[in-house]
């Protein structure tokens, strides 16, 4: 056992131990964990500090216990766990910030040049827009430190409003803009300041939200409510709010990610009209807006501007170097979260804002965003093409926009362990269970596949999808 837990109560060591052994691999969701006595007589302490320990991990959502069956390791997403921080120095030894041993595997094997990267959620450089910048002196960025408030960067902020009132149209002039860094960035801080221990954050399944490890540091929980084929089913959310109390509720209804879809405009209104009636504040992350490709349906911000906190980004289509979001929000709410932001020293560094002012009141913006989701459309087509050979075996849906195919296996249940399949083959994909409890599907970036790795794409891909098959029988 590590050296530093042992300082800890001896069923809080078991629990450590237990959890390390689920984030590095060495017990995946749904393996059968040994019983009570055998683990007493392992970690020589009583049969009560494990029932103890055990019953801790129960209620933090790390392994499932019924009668008859024993215990198993849970399935799925580590974003639902919990943790109990009782030290500093066993936040910061302890198994708390380990990643899933999956995304491990991968960020080892981008190293190799046989791999093909389609797990990661960036746009590939050569798709990137290319802004010619004017040249600064140090003393004019100096100067311009001067337009830098608690908000942001004022020519940016001035130009962000402008772009949001022509996209999300608002009557009336109660809401104001926080410009951040990224939209990471921005749900953080909201899930910081508006969500406290034991508070239910409500988002699609499956979601992003549950890769994440904010959640267990926050004591919060997430829950996930099914999505159909138009997005997020309002009967289920409504099932969800009378029996979970839930606090926030967090959509991506454009290009949702892991799974691509698109709330429908009729979906929107039930949903809002059905968050209205409980009272139930939402987050609409909109990063994917800009990547379209047409004409976006209306926001739920626009539609109920209130009862909506929006977030935007221009790091999906500038790339990841220029780190810009922002929260568009009533202004009462926008006041506390900049001075919030500011006491938290989560300021936005000078240079990105005006990267970004540069880029976005460029002449050619325009035209370069229309050239990126142009080239887009036409990956997509190519993509889901692609894709056709497979259909006996693959379901998928052709998307309208953003970054991501969602593909799921036709045939018998699959397990973790399959997965790996993919890693072999050097095809660097994020299935399903790093984002709900499911293993039947897998998120894939078709912007990062080129012309020229198609053929082996398919080769790779088959060869998976025939041992798959053969399983089966």
């Amino acid at each position: 056992m590590d050296e530093n837990l042992k300082s800890q109560p001896l069923y809080k060591q078991i629990e450590n131990t237990l959890i390390t052994q689920i984030q590095t691999g060495e017990l995946l969701p749904g393996d059968k964990i040994a019983p009570e006595r055998v683990l007493a007589k392992r970690y020589q302490v009583n049969r009560s500090t494990v029932v103890h320990a055990l019953d801790e991990l129960v209620a933090a959502g790390w392994i499932v216990r019924k009668q008859g069956s024993g215990t198993h390791v849970a399935p799925g997403r580590f974003g639902s766990r919990q943790f109990v921080f009782n030290q500093w120095r066993q936040f910061l030894s302890g198994p708390y910030l380990k990643e899933d041993p999956y995304i491990t595997a991968i960020r080892k094997l981008k190293e190799e040049n046989s791999s093909i990267d389609l797990y990661t959620g960036d746009l590939p450089n050569d798709l990137i827009p290319d802004f010619v910048f004017p040249s600064f002196s140090w003393q004019e960025i100096r100067q311009e430190e001067h337009q830098l408030t608690n908000l942001g960067y004022g020519p940016l902020k001035a130009e962000l409003i402008l772009f949001l009132q022509k996209e999300l149209p608002i009557k009336g002039n109660d809401q104001e803009l926080l410009i951040t860094s990224g939209a990471t960035q921005a749900s953080i801080l909201l899930m910081t300041l508006l969500l406290s221990a034991g508070d239910v954050l409500a988002t699609e399944e499956s979601s992003f939200l549950f890769s994440l490890p904010l959640f267990s540091s926050l004591q919060v929980q997430l829950v996930g409510i099914a999505q159909d084929a138009e997005g997020l089913s309002p009967t289920a959310l409504e099932v969800a709010i009378q029996s979970k109390n839930i606090r926030l509720l967090y959509l991506t209804p454009n290009h949702q990610n892991p799974t691509g879809k698109t709330l429908s405009l009729k979906r929107r209104k039930e949903i809002l009209a059905l968050c209205q009636k409980y009272h139930l504040p939402i987050i609409e992350d909109d990063v994917f807006h800009e990547l379209s490709f047409a004409k976006n349906l209306p926001a739920l911000k626009s539609l109920a501007p209130d009862q909506v906190i929006y977030i935007g980004s221009l790091s999906k289509i500038f790339g990841a170097s220029i780190k810009i979001g922002w929260l568009y929000a009533p202004k009462n709410m926008i006041k506390s979260l900049a001075i919030a932001k500011e006491r938290m020293d989560n300021n936005t560094e000078l240079f990105p804002q005006l990267l970004a002012y540069h880029a976005l009141s460029s002449a050619v913006y325009q035209t370069q965003q229309q050239k990126l989701t142009q080239e887009l459309a036409l990956r997509s087509h190519h993509f889901a093409s692609l894709l056709e050979d497979f259909q006996e075996d693959w379901h998928f849906t052709p998307i309208q926009g953003g970054l991501y195919y969602w593909l799921t296996w036709k045939h018998q249940k699959l397990s973790r362990k399959q997965w790996s399949d993919f890693l072999k083959e050097g095809l660097l994909v994020a299935p399903s269970f790093l984002f709900s409890n499911d293993s039947q599907s897998v998120r894939i970036n078709y912007t990062r596949l080129s012309s020229d790795q198609y053929a082996e794409f398919r080769e790779r891909f088959k060869r998976i999808t025939q041992a798959w098959k053969t399983l089966e029988i």
